[in-house]
């Protein structure tokens, strides 16, 4: 495509997501972000990306920043520079830079709320049923299929608190997003294929 396209992917945990924005990226030509996009806002921010990784994505990170050594807080800390909303605010910088210099497809981190006024945008979420993403988390990790059950369920209640938190939406629910597909139909590549049909027709 040659004018300049944003798609965000939010994502249940197990049901391809990130795989399916993968492939989106590379049929469009856009620049990914996923983890990366802490490495971005470390880089941008000046901060250690160990602060954005104990942020990500979940809410009580000041739980845990008593627990990091010392050499991490201390400055912006003692500075009182430093906040949970301070680091969503420069992760969401980074997304915004990001975006405004090119094509870009974005996993999680609120990117759909973050650039809402974002023209070319188009918000998807991914799901799939919960048995196929139990079978895939148990994969990945090698875990037993009840451990990745509580992973899952874990796992998602901090996802969709961090979300709701930040946007004052609600996460995963269908009036929120442009497309909401279910990997257990048509596979992780029929999934990308259907939403790049989408995002053509969209666009």
């Amino acid at each position: 495509m040659d004018k300049k396209i944003i798609i965000t992917v939010g994502r249940q945990i197990g049901s391809g997501g990130h795989d399916v924005a993968r492939l989106l990226a590379d049929r469009f030509g856009c620049r990914f972000f996923d983890r990366e996009l802490l490495n971005l806002a470390a880089k941008e921010s000046g901060f250690s990306e160990k602060f954005f990784e104990q942020n990500d994505e979940h809410k009580g990170f000041f739980k845990s920043i008593f627990q990091m050594h010392g050499s991490f807080a201390e400055g912006a800390f003692y500075r009182n520079e430093f906040s949970q909303e301070n680091l969503f605010k420069l992760q969401s910088d980074a997304i915004i830079h990001a975006a405004s210099e090119s094509s870009c497809v974005f996993v999680g981190r609120c990117a759909d709320y973050v650039l809402r006024d974002m023209p070319n945008k188009i918000d998807v979420f991914i799901t799939a049923d919960i048995e196929d993403r139990i079978n895939r988390v148990a994969e990945r990790k090698g875990f037993t299929h009840e451990q990745a059950g509580k992973l899952i369920a874990e796992g998602e209640r901090e996802r969709s608190s961090y979300y709701d938190y930040y946007t004052g939406k609600r996460w995963g629910h269908s009036e929120g997003y442009d497309l909401c597909v279910n990997t257990s139909r048509l596979g992780i590549e029929g999934t990308a294929e259907f939403i790049a049909g989408f995002i053509k027709i969209k666009n």
